[in-house]
């Protein structure tokens, strides 16, 4: 059932378009992620979904009493509500409403939040936009927009929120960076990009796949148009003949293949700077201790950063992490142990604030601030040129600061750090607000950068790409190292702590846990030995050989054919999809038949598992009982 259709929509800010002649649907039950470059206008989408905005031209048709939830990105809460209040703002009736008021503090105790009478004038940003998503999520609805719904939430979080809209049954719509996140929610994934929308069937992974392909096929589509406009172009050369009805249509169509628009390579972040040289000395921290109010955060923390380290630490909110990363810094001091830093440490601290940027200057004259020319790899650079590889072209040069999108500010306060050269590179939670491809290219930089890496990070999936040693955060503010990436260190977290932590993730909590099942679905024997026979001991009831049934055999000869042809026929559903991305009626019925041609495929790829499997048992002469 479709819920919401966008046909034809135009939306600009001043000079920028960011939608035009843009379409977009929300079927039922539909759980769909928005993608695109910060700026490019994710979050205009979501507003005018959600009637904060309207749309320049177009129209928007909803269906009968469709409810409509919104997180923003900036709660909008008075500041002398308390957390309960605000939480329970949505709808006048839930104040009264005690199940309401209960449902609701469970979700704040799942999220951290048990003082519920604090005001939330005395509430950091993070805290405030928990409390609104509690608000947005305690409202029955049809449609639920999230915009960044993960910031500021810490593992154990996040996986509650993945298993709380993994159940429930309206469509959402998401902005998020968070991959892992996609990967786990998405059944669609829409892409915001240059005043387009394109759609792709799938989550996370399979939009990357599907992506790439669109791109190819969007050349090779030109190459075949500029092959015939130049054979086009030779004839009319030769001198054509304008007379009749026929040449007419002719000439007529070359001039409407010279009026198609080429596709352009996409614009791509360009991360490059030179690291300052690194001595032999980097930074020693010894026996740091921290606490505030009674608490212990930081006890008794020894470590020494060796050249090219790449140190992630975690651990949930509140824990002490951007504490350590203070001291580190020399921003706040320890309570008791010492920090030894090196004479040729020069450290480029990324915050979670963007304490450095200033709302009022133009966003030319921030980078300027550092020097009229950069030095990189290729040789110096105008400061201009700087702002152009980070995606900033143009007039939006001269604009003030405070006028570009969270995320763009967080880019520019990028671009900022890395350009004073540093060595050690310090980053708290940089995934905040930064779009993915900005991310994917910080990633692959990252991976090249000559110093030493540091990060307070809840992204599981830049945890994995980025950082090759984990200090997780335990009981009495206890840091314990792991080696590897959050992946390693989540099984290794299972097999040290196998009765639990507090403060642990919920995907810490059931990794290493198995299901009890083979991949076919049948549960296995427990009583049978390793190699499927009878252990020793066991009275013999009669045996006689595993052999395949009738149907079986038949099923196991053709099953390599039909998986074969619903590969194929997936490819074609893909390619339409890819040449339907912006008809969104179209769309649609495509996704549709895609999504039950994969189940089919799935369906397949279980039994082939279990045919396979059965058919090894048979060819190793498994007994069974008569």
């Amino acid at each position: 059932m479709n819920l919401l259709t966008m046909d034809n929509i135009d939306k600009a800010y001043t000079d920028k378009i960011l939608l035009e002649n843009a379409n977009f649907s929300i079927q039922e039950n539909e759980k769909i992620g928005i993608l695109g470059i910060n700026g490019m206008g994710k979050s205009t989408l979501l507003k005018l979904i959600a009637g904060v905005e309207l749309p320049d031209a177009g129209k928007i048709v909803m269906g009968n009493n469709i409810r409509i939830g919104y997180l923003a990105q900036e709660p909008d809460f008075t500041d002398d509500m308390t957390m309960i209040e605000a939480a329970v703002s949505a709808d006048p009736a839930f104040a009264n409403d005690m199940s309401k008021i209960s449902e609701a503090k469970s979700m704040l105790n799942k999220l951290g939040m048990t003082d519920y009478d604090k005001k939330i004038g005395e509430l950091s940003g993070g805290q405030k936009k928990r409390v609104s998503l509690v608000s947005v999520l305690i409202n029955p609805v049809d449609i639920l927009l999230l915009d960044e719904p993960t910031n500021h939430l810490d593992n154990e979080m996040s996986d509650w929120l993945e298993d709380y809209l993994l159940k429930t049954r309206c469509a959402i719509v998401m902005v998020t960076h968070d991959r892992y996140f996609l990967d786990r929610i998405s059944t669609r994934i829409v892409e915001v990009h240059r005043g387009n929308i394109y759609s792709y069937p799938g989550n996370y992974s399979e939009y990357i796949r599907l992506k790439e392909a669109r791109i190819a096929s969007e050349f090779a589509s030109e190459r075949k148009r500029q092959s015939i406009l130049r054979t086009e172009l030779e004839w009319l050369a030769r001198g054509a003949r304008a007379r009749s009805t026929k040449q007419k249509a002719h000439i007529q169509r070359i001039e409407e293949m010279q009026r198609v628009s080429a596709p352009r390579l996409e614009s791509t972040v360009e991360m490059d700077s030179i690291a300052t040289r690194m001595g032999k000395k980097t930074i020693e921290l010894s026996h740091i201790t921290k606490g505030y109010d009674g608490k212990v955060l930081i006890n008794d923390f020894t470590y020494n950063f060796l050249r090219n380290d790449r140190i992630g630490f975690i651990g949930p909110n509140g824990c002490g992490k951007s504490t350590l990363i203070k001291i580190i810094t020399g921003i706040i001091e320890p309570d008791s142990g010492s920090v030894e830093i090196g004479t040729t440490i020069k450290i480029g601290y990324f915050s979670q604030e963007n304490e450095a940027l200033d709302d009022s200057k133009k966003v030319i004259d921030y980078v300027k601030e550092i020097g009229e020319f950069i030095p990189t790899k290729d040789g110096s650079i105008s400061a201009s040129k700087m702002l152009e590889r980070f995606l900033f072209e143009g007039s939006i040069q001269h604009s003030l600061i405070g006028k570009l999108s969270g995320g763009e500010k967080r880019r520019l306060y990028l671009l900022r750090i890395l350009m004073g050269a540093p060595n050690v590179l310090i980053l708290d939670e940089p995934t905040n607000d930064l779009d993915i491809e900005t991310l994917t290219i910080l990633e692959d930089y990252l991976d090249e950068f000559a110093g030493i890496i540091i990060t307070v990070s809840h992204d599981r999936y830049f945890l994995d790409r980025v950082v090759t040693r984990i200090f997780a955060y335990e009981d009495n503010g206890h840091l314990q190292q792991y080696e590897g990436g959050y992946s390693d260190y989540s099984i290794a977290f299972a097999i040290r702590h196998p009765e639990g932590l507090s403060g642990q993730t919920g995907s810490e909590k059931n990794a290493g846990k198995t299901n009890g099942s083979n991949q076919s679905g049948s549960k296995i024997n427990e009583s049978a030995g390793t190699d499927g026979k009878a252990p020793a001991g066991t009275k013999n009831k009669g045996m006689k050989k595993l052999k395949f049934s009738f149907n079986e055999q038949r099923e196991f000869e053709t099953i390599d054919e039909d998986i074969e042809n619903l590969e194929s026929e997936l490819e074609e559903l893909d390619r339409l999809i890819m040449e339907n991305a912006t008809v969104s009626g179209k769309l649609a019925e495509l996704t549709q038949q895609r999504e039950k041609t994969q189940a089919k495929l799935d369906e397949k790829m279980e039994r082939w598992i279990y045919l396979n499997d059965l058919n090894e048992r048979i060819a190793n002469g498994e007994m069974v009982e008569a």
